[in-house]
């Protein structure tokens, strides 16, 4: 059984995040209330795997996390592509005219900005987690309180689906990241399915570093699906960059990094994997 540590509670995104990696296979939910907890799980606890969302097609990246990422010393082995779609959930006794407060965490709220806007007179109240807010619904027997989470959630803490799909955009996507302790990695990966990989570098602080080292990989016919600029504290107009890139020849990937570092700093391979697959 894997034990895999996630933000949230049952019913969560990152609770489906995880059972659709792990298709089939009977896992164990390590439930965070914090990613800064998820991290330092699955650091203290080399049997831990950790599931951990790191952008969305709407709201980004989740540039915190990055941070953690980086820290923690984790390697990612994985990752997982969900649609993300909310629903309305409420006390079984409730109606949509007696809702009077919707509970959710701020980018579930942000991501259904229309459907709120439809209704001016509901106050709107920023939570931790998704179906963490169901879950404090149903525990304190709040009337006239509705969440905004999965309807995956509504069977587990006994509440009623006022609306489905409420959210704005419906291509709504999460790509979560699968991460272990890195002794573990290959242990868990299948090097003959990677066909991705993450990076970390600074670069000296010279006209033309970025694009010296874009050029390379370029060379190499690998395909730049991200890249991500994090300033560095103290460091005045200096950033870490972060990149993802998949390749169809691992051999000429390695070539890359081999013809890249010497033109970076601090250059770390935060994981080599499969690309993930996507729910629809």
């Amino acid at each position: 059984m894997k034990r895999i540590a996630i933000q949230g509670i049952k019913g969560s995104y990152h609770d489906m995040a995880a059972h659709h990696f792990f298709n089939n296979e009977e896992i164990e939910l390590i439930c965070c209330s914090t990613f800064e907890e998820l991290f330092n799980t699955v650091k203290n606890d080399s049997t831990v795997l950790g599931m951990a969302a790191i952008e969305n097609t709407i709201a980004g990246s989740l540039l915190h996390n990055y941070e953690l990422l980086c820290e923690s010393g984790l390697t990612i082995i994985g990752e997982q592509k969900l649609r993300i779609s909310h629903s309305l959930l409420c006390l079984p006794e409730d109606n949509i005219e007696d809702i009077k407060e919707i509970n959710s965490h701020p980018v579930a709220l942000m991501q259904c900005r229309d459907f709120l806007s439809s209704h001016p007179h509901i106050k709107i109240v920023e939570t931790e987690d998704t179906a963490g807010a169901a879950e404090n619904i149903r525990k304190m027997q709040l009337r006239g309180h509705a969440a905004i989470c999965s309807k995956f959630a509504a069977p587990l803490y006994g509440m009623k689906i006022l609306e489905e799909g409420i959210e704005t955009n419906k291509h709504n996507f999460t790509r979560f990241l699968l991460v272990c302790q890195p002794q573990r990695a290959n242990l868990l990966r299948d090097i003959r399915l990677t066909n991705k990989a993450s990076l970390v570098f600074t670069l000296p602080h010279e006209e033309g570093s970025l694009s010296q080292v874009l050029s390379i990989l370029s060379f190499y016919k690998l395909n730049l699906t991200k890249i991500q600029s994090l300033p560095l504290v103290g460091k005045e107009w200096q950033y870490m960059f972060y990149i993802d890139l998949s390749f169809d020849d691992y051999t000429r990937y390695s070539q890359s990094i081999d013809a890249i570092t010497p033109l970076t700093q601090e250059l770390k391979i935060l994981g080599e994997y499969q690309n993930g697959k996507q729910t629809v």
